[in-house]
């Protein structure tokens, strides 16, 4: 197959042109056919009437990028405003490859035109030098965290999970996290609070996957977001303090976008079309079920779960919905989301489809299925058969998307409301916590809470009661479960007396409602490097549940260590990425500064006090060395200026002050002060005027992993500040052959 394939690569080519540079060449070596996949298709008759064609027209071109803006409110406003008014203007009139490049748009049914498509395929922006600005934005806007390159339709299950800033969240299958950056985002709807009630659970089976969830959350720089690493078919209950009780920890929402064959990916993953089999549905359609099952069981009673697949295939998705529906014995309802999406078109879900082998052998009930394929096909994957029951699940409110209604991804999406506990989970009654904070000591049910061996019974009672043939895993782990390739740090809180907090409390005056108990470590022993910070939900999940579950990160870099800082008051500088979360309670150490202040900080490598305007510069006179908070105030007087706070952690040195900012941050804020960032591919090898180093390497290149980074900043800050050039004057220096900046 080798030959025929190099051969056919041969005749797609045409002479003399680049293959890559056509708008849906590239993958000429992969041919765009499945009859299987058409005869399947055409037969479930999903598709409406006459637009089949078109359907599958879709699903072989390639699918047009979509940014999504992420942060919290002000700062995403500030991104679309960069966006709208010089990066969308400056490549709407091109024309590449003799397409023309159309002004992009934002996404109808995503609020506050958040979201934007184009009509242009991912690899376009990467080749084409006209888009060059446009792709260094991305990439270095990406990298800080600003922009989600996200597909579309990936986009809608946060969406209707309808979350609040209390809410308790599981995100059961969440690498590699774009969904749970959205979640993230609906918890800091408020950017004034920087604790907000609620937290994201992000769990992942893979552990490799789980250091993507890690990369993505971070970006936010939230203390309500912690990484996980468990099978989401058997994820342990977890336990909380609530009122001086222990008690079994419930979520208000969930997300269940569970492992699925992916067949509404083709457009983007291409070898689906090589692999793509009825088989596959049927051997994922058991895990799906049990993932969706341990989901409704967390899930607090007046609670939502969101199931979700990429696939087209109702043995993924109806099928799944039903059999959950039927165990539940009247627990679960589908909600009707059809009014909280407008703009988006979708097809309603269907009440009927049947079953095919691989072989192309079509089955349409369980009784008629041989005994020799049980193994293979189960009685959950057929409609059920009483017209009644079926009619009262409203299968008909599970959303299916389709590649040719709106030029995105195929996707399949339902949502589920818990009325009741699930019926093997009687034993013991939860409701959902309050909102109001007030009424939660009265609560409703004041059943004790289950005893270990209660919940073991209940559990496995559970497991029988869904998946008895299945093959399932279990009750959830007992706590021997010895955690084998896990080599995590520990978490350790600090305590309120502890001696770190006498200096860093007097030297940045903290506020007595600084919540030091949020506050913890990562070594037993030594000195403490990085102080991080959590929620106050997220210290009473880590502390309750140590022995029960594998976590991988939680919690924000708030200060770190800096022996130098000794000397003037304090051995802890601040953390750019805990910056947002900490200064509410800072009350010294903070230079207000303006616009052009700004844009001296982040260009200039260590300018002189005398460079900032008058007021920071006499602000900046009163303080002595040491760890800053740069703050920027919009004023709504003037909108040629960011309306969004500001806030950067720098370092006032003896004669300079500097900002302590990471490279692409830098960028980010100078762009959304109006300064042209642009790497000039051509200025790469000049040497700085300096005579310092080369160029900085490519934006491409990931910023190197953060561990790296640390250890860079730790080894800045043992410099004496003041005299960092080469030649050892303190002359601020300028990147002059890495980036051109221009108001």
């Amino acid at each position: 197959s080798m030959g025929k394939r190099s051969r056919q690569r041969q005749k797609n080519q045409t002479p003399g042109r680049d293959r890559d540079s056509g708008w849906g060449a590239g993958y000429a070596d992969i041919v765009k056919e499945n009859k299987l996949f058409e005869h399947y298709y055409k037969e479930q008759g999903l598709v409406p009437e006459g637009e089949f064609e078109q359907f599958m027209e879709a699903m072989r071109e390639p699918l047009p990028a979509t940014i999504r803006i992420t942060g919290y409110k002000s700062h995403a406003k500030e991104i679309l405003h960069c966006l709208k008014e010089k990066y969308f203007k400056d490549i709407q009139d091109l024309e590449i490859d003799g397409q023309k490049i159309e002004a992009p748009q934002a996404l109808s049914w995503y609020p506050d035109e958040q979201a934007w498509h184009t009509n242009m395929s991912r690899k376009i922006i990467r080749k084409s030098p006209l888009l060059e600005k446009f792709h260094q934005f991305l990439v270095s806007e990406t990298e800080s965290g600003n922009i989600s390159r996200q597909e579309a339709v990936s986009m809608i299950p946060p969406l209707l999970m309808k979350i609040e800033p209390h809410h308790k969240i599981l995100d059961m299958c969440a690498a590699p996290g774009s969904k749970t950056a959205q979640l993230i985002e609906m918890l800091h709807a408020d950017m004034d609070v920087p604790f907000p009630e609620g937290f994201v659970i992000a769990n992942d089976v893979d552990n490799k996957r789980c250091y993507l969830l890690v990369h993505q959350a971070k970006r936010l720089n939230s203390p309500c977001i912690m990484v996980v690493n468990h099978d989401a078919s058997c994820i342990p209950t977890l336990q909380i303090d609530s009122n001086g009780k222990k008690d079994i920890l419930f979520y208000d929402r969930v997300l269940c976008d569970v492992p699925c064959s992916g067949d509404g990916t083709m457009r983007k993953n291409i070898d689906v079309w090589k692999k793509w089999t009825t088989s596959n549905s049927l051997h994922l359609h058991g895990l799906q079920l049990r993932i969706a099952v341990r989901g409704v069981e967390q899930l607090a009673v007046g609670g939502r779960m969101v199931y979700s697949t990429c696939s087209l295939n109702p043995v993924e998705d109806e099928a799944v919905i039903a059999a959950l529906l039927e165990k539940s014995e009247g627990a679960l309802e589908l909600a009707d989301s059809s009014a909280d999406l407008p703009g988006l078109k979708w097809m309603p879900g269907v009440t009927s489809w049947k079953l095919m082998t691989k072989e192309g052998q079509w089955f349409s009930d369980w009784s008629v299925v041989p005994s020799s394929r049980h193994t293979q096909i189960r009685p959950t994957m057929f409609p059920p058969k009483d017209p009644e029951k079926l009619a009262s699940m409203h299968l008909e409110r599970c959303m299916r998307i389709l590649p040719h209604h709106q030029n995105t991804g195929g996707f399949f999406v339902a949502v589920l409301v818990k009325k009741a506990p699930m019926p093997w989970n009687k034993r013991y009654p939860k409701v959902l916590p309050l909102k109001h904070k007030h009424l939660m000591d009265d609560k409703i049910v004041n059943a004790p809470p289950p005893s270990k061996s209660t919940m073991e019974r209940g559990a496995s009672l559970a497991q029988e009661a869904t998946t008895k043939q299945d093959g399932v895993c279990g009750p959830p782990p007992s706590k021997k479960m010895k955690l084998f390739g896990y080599k995590e740090d520990p978490f350790v809180f600090l305590t309120e007396d502890d001696p770190v907090f006498t200096t860093i409390q007097s030297f940045y005056d903290l506020s007595p409602d600084f919540p030091k108990l949020n506050v913890l470590t990562r070594t037993h022993e030594g000195k403490k490097r990085h102080l991080y910070m959590v929620s106050k939900e997220l210290r009473n999940v880590l502390l309750n549940n140590s022995e029960r579950m594998k976590v991988i990160n939680t919690g924000v870099k708030v200060w770190s260590r800096n022996s130098d800082g000794e000397a003037f008051g304090c051995a802890f500088r601040l953390a750019q990425e805990g910056i947002y979360t900490l200064q509410p309670y800072i009350r010294s150490r903070i230079i207000q500064v303006s616009v052009e202040d700004i844009k001296v900080l982040l260009t200039q490598e260590n300018p002189f006090l005398s460079k900032l305007e008058d007021d920071a510069h006499a602000q900046a006179k009163k303080l002595g060395m040491g760890s800053i908070v740069l703050k920027y105030i919009p004023n709504p007087n003037n909108l040629t200026e960011p309306q969004c706070p500001i806030q950067l952690c720098g370092w006032r040195g003896k004669t300079s002050i500097r900002a302590f900012v990471p490279r692409n941050e830098r960028f980010h804020y100078l762009r959304m002060l109006g300064v042209e960032v642009f790497r000039d591919k051509q200025g790469l090898g000049q040497k700085r005027r300096d005579g310092g180093k080369e160029g900085k390497e490519e934006l491409e290149d990931e910023v190197e992993k953060d561990e790296e980074e640390e250890g860079a900043e730790e080894n800045e800050d043992d410099l004496d500040l003041e005299h960092r050039s080469e030649n050892g004057s303190s002359e601020p220096k300028t990147d002059s052959g890495t980036q051109q900046m221009s108001s």
